[in-house]
């Protein structure tokens, strides 16, 4: 390598003196070798390629004139290669052809390249060249005869260099990001004989007179927006085989003079404006073998002397005005392949001959034809339909009923008949059509059911069966239908259940079984489907709980409306844990209950209650007596707090020291860092000018240690209900070992029977809370809240790690510090209760209404740290809109969760990001954030995903861009 190093640098010395002072050296070895510096070889192709060699004719790619012992040709076509074209190949004076197409080179092109003495031939297509091209590039081309620069990302003007390059035969500049008008000098090129500039940004017209172009075999400006009328110099091009003016803004009418072109096979002059009537000496052009006119403003009849055009494989007249009948000199196509007429306004019979032909798409969909098509069908079974790939008669006003002879046309690859009047049943053959991907016979009158051989035709993708009349039920041998991506049979009259086997169509994408009678439960296997895009099966009688899963759990509520007894929360309607059974219980009878005939005997009504009724009413007693237990101890709490911290005044507060101790009347501190004790004495957790704020489980105040540090003391106002001093004490030292970056630090506590205080670091910036809804002046910036919002994700993430839930996530305990980080505090204060009852923690962070998970409203649920998930998806919400999780309207109740989800259903997600931000945020961060709130607040904890998995996604949404000017 140091050796290679060493020729590369010493190569522009080298190359001058080499004639003169080492014939023996060989230009061509060092001219290659320097290439080979400058590219990159990830295959391997180029390892013969050795420096020591005295010849390179060996090498591979490389070929040598065989008098001089010179390369002459240099052809590296695919070889992966990468990096850039030096100077090397400069070096090779007697170099013809030139190609190194299909690679992955990048920069720029050497103008010396084209000045090459002998070079007849460059091909450089198929990489990533880029830049402008020196006005001068083609300024001294010699014999350069082709040169090719497609598939680039060259841009800029043509030079008009170009045309001083007399001896060029074909130019093919096409897919590039060329722009301007050609140079003037082009239209003189008489040597040229294939031009591609197709699919760049030229403009301007074509010359009537180009003449000089009657060597032109070729010609493509496709995709481009020249402009103008088609010239009747056209007409002159007589050696023509190809002409390509498709996907531009040409105008007026085909010009007469183009029937002179009998030579010309290909004739593509589809998405212009070209108008008028074709004429009928269309018919003499013998050679055409594709004729594509589509999509322009044709008018008239189609002509029938297109019957003269024996070799016509391709005729597309689409998206135009013509009308009248099919000429059934068609016929005489008898090569013709594809036969495109849709999209007109064509009338009268579909004429039989079109089936009759060796065609492989045949397509007059949205025309006025009309006709029994049943007869067509049956005629299509001919060995010659064995060909037809492609049927679309959509969108005419075909009736009749669907021939059984279908079947036999077994290459179908799309059956279109929708948007007709056909009726009657659809038949069972369709199973015969292997290789059927499309099927749509929607918007028809069809009747009868859905045929359970449509199961056998194993390679479709999308089946359209909705707008018609069908009954029966959906047939479980849809499931071995696995390449289904689209099933539609909404609107139509289908009963029964959803069969299981649909869960097996892991490619589903869209399924809409709207508007039928499907009753019966949803199969849970169906949450399983892993590309769901949209399943709609509203306004059907089905029932139960709807599955979970990543597509079920933000469902729109509009996909599952209509069906009464459905549950979940995409309905809003929770399903029972246990499923209601009717007792019967006798009011008179102080014994065992009578049977059913006695107690009609007696004559006395029943009274029937279901175990939903009574488990109803067993809790609201539940909850009557814990109310007024919750009372009688809070009141308590109070007043031995307000005796302990009335004795705690009284003692001047000289109880605080450094030590533990315990005192009678002063309790036991605790500080974990061993910092001083309090510079203000106890007196700071009775004066109200020092508190901060008050949550479930106390009063937060703020004080001074003696070296002058602030502290946070929460007072606990659950004295009664905590543990021992032991227990106690062994739960906070364990909180007290905590560390993260966005966990508020515990420092220290505080202990006697009737009070208990949490010391805590002090965070200076407030909360969350006040952030976004106490009218900050400086408005959180999108990537303020962003990182907000991550933090917080670790810091739950961490607690989870300590197997820690923190049972009160809410944004006012979220604390900004002063660098604009969040920290979480009030973690793990339930770990302090005799036992996690879910009554009083309920009722302890009913102050966190909106941000509750639902299994607290349900015993039969554990409460996991997935509980923590679903408050957290409730404070992103928040933070994204500015919103508090419940707001209280004049007239009406809005929570959020809701109110977001149904944005998203109807497409207006962004509207929900907090209006401050005034538009400065990025959609690519903040909607799947907005989307992983909604997963994170799923009804059903098992479909809420873990907070490490939380932090990961979040880390995958944020913006590389970090360092870019921030969105304020």
């Amino acid at each position: 390598m140091r050796h290679l190093l060493c020729v590369v640098a010493l190569l522009a010395v080298s190359a001058v003196v080499l004639g003169s002072v080492n014939p023996s050296l060989n230009a061509d070895v060092l001219g290659l070798i320097v290439f080979k510096a400058d590219v990159q070889d990830p295959a391997g192709k180029l390892v013969n390629w050795n420096e020591d060699d005295d010849s390179p004719c060996g090498w591979t790619g490389v070929t040598c004139n065989r008098r001089f012992n010179r390369v002459s040709e240099l052809v590296l076509d695919g070889f992966s290669l990468s990096g850039h074209i030096g100077r090397g190949l400069l070096q090779l004076e007697y170099l013809r052809k030139l190609s190194l197409a299909n690679n992955n080179l990048t920069g720029t092109v050497s103008p010396g390249l084209v000045r090459l003495s002998n070079l007849r031939t460059i091909d450089l297509s198929g990489n990533s060249l880029s830049g402008t091209l020196a006005e001068d590039f083609f300024q001294q081309c010699g014999p350069l005869r082709s040169i090719s620069l497609a598939r680039n990302s060259f841009l800029g003007q043509i030079p008009d260099s170009l045309t001083s390059c007399s001896t060029l035969a074909a130019i093919d500049l096409s897919s590039n990001r060329f722009t301007g008008s050609l140079p003037t000098g082009i239209w003189n090129l008489s040597g040229i004989r294939s031009l591609d500039l197709s699919h760049n940004m030229l403009v301007g017209e074509i010359p009537e007179s180009i003449e000089a172009w009657n060597n032109l075999r070729s010609v493509s400006l496709k995709n481009n927006q020249f402009s103008g009328v088609l010239p009747n110099g056209i007409g002159s091009l007589l050696l023509i085989r190809a002409i390509d003016l498709s996907e531009n803004s040409f105008s007026g009418m085909i010009p007469d003079t183009l029937q002179k072109l009998t030579l010309c096979g290909y004739l593509d002059l589809h998405g212009n404006k070209i108008s008028g009537e074709l004429p009928s000496w269309i018919g003499q052009l013998k050679n055409l073998e594709t004729l594509d006119l589509s999509s322009n403003s044709f008018s008239g009849e189609v002509p029938s002397s297109l019957g003269d055009l024996h070799a016509l494989k391709v005729l597309n007249l689409s998206a135009n005005g013509f009308a009248g009948t099919l000429p059934e000199s068609l016929i005489n196509s008898s090569e013709l392949l594809v036969l495109d007429l849709s999209e007109n306004s064509l009338v009268g019979n579909l004429p039989p001959w079109i089936f009759k032909l060796d065609g492989e798409k045949v397509l007059v969909s949205n025309n006025k034809l009309d006709a029994i098509v049943e007869s067509h069908l049956s005629s299509s079974t001919n060995n010659s339909s064995q060909k037809l790939q492609v049927l679309d008669l959509s969108k005419n006003a075909f009736s009749g009923g669907i021939d059984p002879a279908v079947g036999d046309s077994t290459s179908l690859q799309l059956l279109n008949l929708s948007g007709n009047s056909l009726t009657g049943a659809i038949p069972s053959s369709i199973g015969k059509l292997k290789a059927l991907a499309k099927l749509d016979l929607s918007a028809n009158h069809l009747n009868g059911g859905i045929p359970t051989e449509i199961g056998e035709v194993i390679s479709l993708q999308e089946l359209r069966l909705q707008a018609n009349l069908l009954s029966g039920s959906i047939p479980s041998s849809l499931g071995s239908c696995s390449s289904l991506e689209t099933m539609i049979l909404s609107h139509n009259n289908l009963q029964g259940p959803i069969p299981v086997s649909v869960a097996k169509l892991i490619n589903l994408q869209r399924v809409d079984f709207s508007f039928n009678n499907l009753s019966g439960s949803l199969p849970k296997q169906l949450g399983n489907l892993p590309n769901l895009l949209s399943f709609n099966i509203s306004h059907n009688n089905l029932q139960g709980e709807l599955p979970t899963g990543a597509f079920f759990n933000t469902i729109p509520p509009s996909s599952v409306s209509g069906n009464q007894y459905l549950c979940g929360s995409a309905v809003k309607k929770d399903c029972p844990s246990v499923l209601p059974k009717p007792i019967v219980l006798n009011p008179n009878s102080s014994g065992d209950p009578v049977s059913g005939s006695s107690s009609s005997t007696l004559g006395h009504k029943k009274t029937i209650l279901s175990i939903s009724a009574l488990v109803a009413i067993g809790a609201a007693a539940v909850i009557v007596v814990g109310v007024i237990a919750i009372t009688v101890l809070n009141l308590q709490v109070r007043s031995s707090a307000s005796r302990s911290a009335a004795a705690i005044v009284l003692s001047g507060g000289d109880e605080f020291s450094n030590s533990p101790s315990v005192d009678g009347n002063s309790g036991k501190l605790v500080m974990f860092s061993g910092d001083p004790d309090f510079s203000t004495g106890t007196h700071a957790l009775l004066n109200k000018d020092c508190e901060l704020g008050r949550g479930g489980f106390g009063a937060v105040y703020r004080t001074l240690l003696r070296d002058g540090r602030p502290v946070a003391i929460k007072k606990l106002t659950v004295s009664s209900l905590v543990k021992s001093q032991d227990d106690f004490e062994k739960e906070v030292k364990k909180l007290g070992k905590i560390r993260h970056p966005n966990l508020v630090s515990l420092e220290g506590y505080y202990w006697t029977p009737s009070l208990q205080l949490l010391i805590s670091e002090f965070v200076s910036g407030g909360s969350l809370y006040k952030h976004l809804h106490e009218g900050s002046a400086n408005v959180l910036s999108w990537t303020e809240r962003f990182n907000i919002i991550l933090g917080t994700a670790r810091s739950l993430a961490h607690l989870h790690k300590l197997n820690i839930i923190h049972y009160n996530m809410k944004s006012s305990n979220v604390l900004i510090d002063s660098s604009g980080d969040p920290k979480v505090g009030d973690f793990g204060i339930a770990r302090l209760l005799p036992m996690l009852d879910r009554y009083v923690l309920s009722s302890k962070i009913q102050s966190a209404l909106g941000y509750m998970a639902p299994e607290f409203a349900c015993r039969t649920v554990k409460i996991t740290e997935k509980c923590d998930v679903y408050g957290f998806g409730v404070l992103v919400l928040e933070i994204v809109t500015g919103k508090r999780p419940v707001e209280y309207m004049e007239d009406d109740v809005v929570v959020l969760c809701d109110m977001v989800r149904g944005a998203l259903e109807d497409g207006k997600v962004e509207e929900c990001v907090d209006a401050r931000l005034h538009g400065k945020f990025p959609g690519e961060e903040a909607i799947p954030v907005i989307k992983l709130g909604l997963i994170c607040t799923s009804q059903v904890p098992s479909s809420r995903p873990d907070m490490a998995e939380v932090v990961n996604i979040l880390e995958l949404i944020k913006s590389p861009s970090e360092g870019q000017e921030e969105l304020v």
